[in-house]
């Protein structure tokens, strides 16, 4: 049973989200050769504040989504 975990910046709609696990699932379905009821798919939202490239958060960088 694969587990995707994914890290994205908060911000985005339930419909990205959607289709971002939709899409994963497909993948994972036709590169390892699993049923899709097989795959979990996990979303981790982070605040800007909380993410930081470079040194600089993305809230300090006037990041979002």
């Amino acid at each position: 049973m694969p587990i995707i975990n994914v890290n994205i910046l908060s911000g985005r709609t339930v419909d990205q989200k959607r289709a971002l696990i939709r899409e994963l699932t497909d993948a994972a379905v036709r590169t390892i050769d699993v049923q899709p009821s097989q795959v979990r798919v996990i979303i981790n939202e982070v605040a800007p504040e909380h993410w930081g490239t470079g040194g600089v958060s993305k809230a300090d960088q006037g990041g979002g989504a």
